[in-house]
This record gives C-alpha cells, sequence and structure tokens, in this order.
C-alpha cells in the first residue's frame, strides 16, 4: 500500500517537473534584451503586527501603502503591449517573524477549474545568489543538461508561483505537512509551489535536482486568493466551482507570507533581514479573450529586479509613540499615588497630635 503511495508521488513529481520544464523550453525572446527601469520603484514592507489574516481578502490591508506598477510584457516590455485591465498594487508588511504580500490586479473574473491556464497565476521571484540577474532567471548560461549547484553556482533565484486553477477563493494553500514530509516545495492541493531556478530551462521544486532530491527541503509559503465578484463571505467549498459567473468586473487578490528566515541549506530559499534590501520582481498571468495563458506569456511589474526594503522605521514610530502614551500614564499613576500618599501622612499626623495626651491603661488579666 505505502509502496503504490510512494510511486503515485513520483508519478506525480515527475508530471509537475516537466510541466515545469515544458513551461520553461517556451521562454524563447526575439529581438535584442532592452531594459530601462524606473529608478524610483521600489517595495517596502514596514513593521505592522498583527493587522493582516492570510484568507485572500484585502479588506485589512486598507491602511498600508501599496505600490502601483503597470504590468508589461516580460519579454518585450513595451507601453504599447501594457496589461488592458489596469495596474498592478503591491503591498507588504511584515511582523518581525514573517514577511507577507497582498497583490492586487484588476481583471474580469475567470476560471475554470483544473486548468491553469485559463485562470490567472502569479509569481514572485527573489534573488538568492549574488550572480542571480533578473532577466533569464538566474541568467546560468548552461542547458539543462548541464545545470546543477556547481555549473550555476551563483545564479541561484527563489520562486514563489500560485496557480489557482485547483484552489478554493478564501482557502490557505502552499506548505501542507503531506508534500513537506516528502521534502519537497510541491503543493499537490492548490499549487501555490516554493520553486527555485537557475534560468528558465532550469527549474525545480525545492529539494528536487538535477543530481539527486533531498529530504531536507520544505514549502515555505502560505496563501490565497480571491475576487471582488465573490459574494460567499463564510467559505466556499470545491463543489462550488467555479464559485461566480465569468466575465464579471473587479479585481483579484493575492495574499502570501512565509517567515524572514527559513531552514534552507541547500541555496534554494532567500532569507530576509530586517533592515536590509533584497530584490524582488512580481509576475501575472492572464488568459487574455479566454485564451490559456503560456509560460513565458507573462507580465510583470518592472524590466528589471525591485529593492525590496523590510524596514525596521515603522517599529521605531510605535516605540516612540507607546513610551510617550506609557510615560504620560506613569506620571498620572504617580501623581495619584503621591497624592494618597500626602493625604495619608497628614491624617497619621494629625491623628497622633490630637491623641497624644490620652494616658496608656493597661488591661488586668482575670484570674483564671
Amino acid at each position: 500500500m505505502s509502496s503504490n503511495r510512494s510511486t503515485a508521488y513520483c508519478v506525480l513529481v515527475l508530471v509537475s517537473l516537466l510541466l515545469l520544464i515544458g513551461r520553461g523550453s517556451s521562454h524563447e525572446e526575439s529581438g535584442e534584451w532592452s531594459c530601462e527601469p524606473d529608478p524610483e520603484a521600489r517595495v517596502q514592507a514596514e513593521f505592522r503586527p498583527a493587522i493582516v489574516t492570510v484568507d485572500g481578502r484585502g479588506d485589512d490591508w486598507k491602511d498600508v501603502d501599496g505600490f502601483e506598477f503597470s504590468l508589461l510584457p516580460a519579454l518585450d516590455p513595451d507601453q504599447e503591449n501594457e496589461y488592458k485591465g489596469g495596474k498592478m498594487t503591491v503591498k507588504a508588511l511584515h511582523d518581525g517573524h514573517s514577511v507577507y504580500f497582498l497583490l492586487q490586479v484588476p481583471g474580469d473574473y475567470a476560471y475554470s477549474k483544473g486548468e491553469n491556464g485559463k485562470c490567472p497565476s502569479v509569481a514572485l521571484m527573489f534573488q538568492v545568489g549574488e550572480e542571480a540577474s533578473y532577466h533569464n532567471m538566474g541568467g546560468c548560461k548552461e542547458s539543462p543538461d548541464t545545470c546543477s549547484n556547481k555549473t550555476c553556482k551563483g545564479h541561484e533565484v527563489d520562486i514563489m508561483h500560485f496557480s489557482i486553477g485547483k484552489a478554493i477563493p478564501g482557502r490557505l494553500y502552499g506548505g501542507n505537512p503531506v508534500d513537506n514530509r516528502e521534502g519537497n516545495g510541491g503543493d499537490r492541493f492548490g499549487h501555490l509551489v516554493d520553486i527555485y531556478a537557475w534560468n528558465p530551462h532550469c527549474r525545480y521544486l525545492d529539494g528536487i535536482s538535477p543530481s539527486g532530491n533531498d529530504s531536507s527541503a520544505q514549502n515555505n509559503w502560505n496563501g490565497a486568493w480571491w475576487h471582488d465578484s465573490l459574494k460567499v463571505q463564510s467559505g466556499y467549498v470545491e463543489a462550488d466551482s467555479p464559485y461566480t459567473t465569468s466575465g464579471q468586473k473587479g479585481a483579484y487578490y493575492f495574499e502570501f507570507s512565509r517567515a524572514l528566515r527559513t531552514m534552507d541549506r541547500l541555496q534554494q530559499d532567500t532569507q530576509f533581514t530586517i533592515g536590509q534590501t533584497s530584490k524582488i520582481a512580481v509576475a501575472f498571468w492572464y488568459p487574455i479573450d479566454g485564451n490559456p495563458w503560456h509560460g513565458s506569456g507573462h507580465y510583470s511589474v518592472s524590466c528589471d529586479w525591485l529593492p525590496f526594503e523590510i524596514t525596521p522605521g515603522s517599529s521605531a514610530k510605535l516605540e516612540k509613540g507607546s513610551s510617550r502614551s506609557s510615560w504620560g500614564g506613569a506620571s498620572a499613576l504617580s501623581l495619584v499615588l503621591s497624592v494618597i500618599a500626602f493625604c495619608t501622612s497628614a491624617f497619621v499626623g494629625y491623628w497622633v497630635s490630637k491623641n497624644k495626651s490620652v494616658s496608656f491603661t493597661p488591661m488586668e488579666m482575670g484570674r483564671l
């Protein structure tokens, strides 16, 4: 029985890898690459603890500043080919332990159960290796037959990819006990996967590599999705698919979280540090006119890495504000206690002076 389950799982992993590599093989460019990124564009995560719940809804992010980006084709970032639905808003924050993201992008509702290509999809990519470029997903020049952690060392990028064809809106996906127990970055339930890459043709689930698998890896991401046209707040189940009518106006929301630091020892996860800046890219796929998207047909918020800063700045403001508040409270309490002590002292002094002439009369012990 366990042998059959293991065999089935291996087949599932191989199929996932073939799909990933197959999509990567279509990553071909036309013409010479050129890029003029906005020097002012950036993403910043402030310290804002205990204000969001990862459920796909954006209501609890209303007081968090966002960064608005045009979505241009990743392989041909020409303004003429901008995503017609509108701009993507990227929000981020951290609570000292985990980092959180919200991606909000306008788009008519499109959902086809089990068909990822006919549903919107998003990805976050981070630089891991110091030589990893945004262009060509790490930029290692090796082929799938020769890429490895030795030949492509320094070109590692960390990717979180969420395809919602199997994911119920409002439900949590990503790292789960079943796949993490197997030691890889997969997600058999909702396809919110944890991947690393050296180039578009050399992409693998965390823990899986050309030279062999490592059972210490896991999927460190969690996430959920939502759309404005969805009205059932109490929660959907799979039988409710497609959850609402296709073509309704609104915006998609993709919400994610991950620990700032992971237990990765394979150079497959980026490690975030408060007060430091790393590099991020954000991608979006959408089935235009009902046609399924393909792997390289995605939009991006920038044609190069964006600075991503995890700042302690807001915590300083909170500490400053809280210190003023606590000082005021302590001062008021101290004043009250001082008044009470003064009144008590005055009363005791008055009572002693009033009764100092009264003689002491010892009590006589009666006979037993």
